[in-house]
């Protein structure tokens, strides 16, 4: 196991960072930043927001070997360090990110101020699944999960509505490398952090699409309950006419969630 090297880009205007809260915004498997962009412009006057690539996705660069969804949180941790050294930040992630976020919330909770998970899970489908995925990209590359992946991805009618936006995503899941996406696969088949859960303290919040097949609303409930009963603060919210992409199918609804989680962990740090 190795820990990935990780690159972002920053969603919200150029100016000096440092005067309002930081966003850290991750990725969904297959996915690019270009998942966050129309969230982080209704966001940006108000915080510097950052977003990162997974290994081989974006403008990260490709993995040589594999890693853990742990590892994805250290190095997330160094890639902050980069921006601002030591400093504490919000994080929202959207599945693979989402579960780096719940690695954040239970390994780096020191670092974090608010913690938004969407459409995730503390364990998110089989490892014999995730690692029959990891072998077929990795001999007919990321082109073969297209199809599946539009289906899964996106809740019905919206590829009608927004056909630019859902081509962009596709387009990120095809320019993807096919090695790195095959670890991603294999981190999320050794991906359980159930039992951890209470350890998480940060207030919580879990986005879930009512239409999402791969993290439906009862998996967000299920890691709520799971932070609650160790004294954590959480709650659990349902997008109606979402699936598997939040922040791309809803984005002024996931802003408006985030808006407020932020603002009340940051009210409430200030009350301390």
């Amino acid at each position: 196991m190795a820990k990935p090297t990780l690159k972002a880009v920053l969603l919200s205007p150029q100016r000096p960072l440092g005067d309002r809260p930081l966003l850290v915004a991750g990725p969904s498997l297959g996915t690019s930043t270009l998942l966050w962009t129309e969230a982080a412009t209704l966001l940006g006057t108000d915080y510097d927001v950052v977003a990162w690539d997974l290994p081989g996705h974006g403008v990260s660069p490709a993995a040589t070997e594999s890693f853990d969804v742990a590892d994805l949180a250290d190095a997330v941790v160094d890639l902050v360090d980069t921006i601002a050294p030591g400093a504490g930040f919000h994080y929202a992630g959207v599945s693979l990110g989402g579960a780096t976020g719940l690695q954040l919330g239970i390994k780096h909770g020191d670092r974090l101020k608010s913690l938004s998970i969407q459409c995730t899970g503390a364990k998110i489908g089989t490892p014999e699944a995730w690692l029959e995925r990891a072998e077929t990209v990795r001999t007919q590359g990321t082109p073969v999960m297209i199809q599946g992946s539009a289906q899964r991805w996106f809740a019905p009618g919206f590829m009608d509505r927004e056909p630019e936006r859902s081509s962009r995503l596709l387009h990120s899941l095809r320019d993807t490398d096919r090695f790195s996406y095959a670890f991603c696969c294999e981190a999320l088949a050794g991906f359980d952090v159930r039992a951890e859960l209470g350890s998480i303290s940060v207030p919580t919040q879990a986005v879930a699409g009512a239409a999402d097949t791969v993290a439906p609303p009862s998996m967000a409930q299920e890691t709520v309950d799971g932070i609650t009963a160790g004294g954590g603060t959480a709650n659990a919210v349902t997008l109606e006419g979402v699936a598997h992409l939040a922040p791309a199918e809803a984005p002024a609804h996931v802003a408006e969630l985030l808006r407020t989680l932020i603002t009340w962990s940051e009210s409430r740090r200030a009350a301390k």
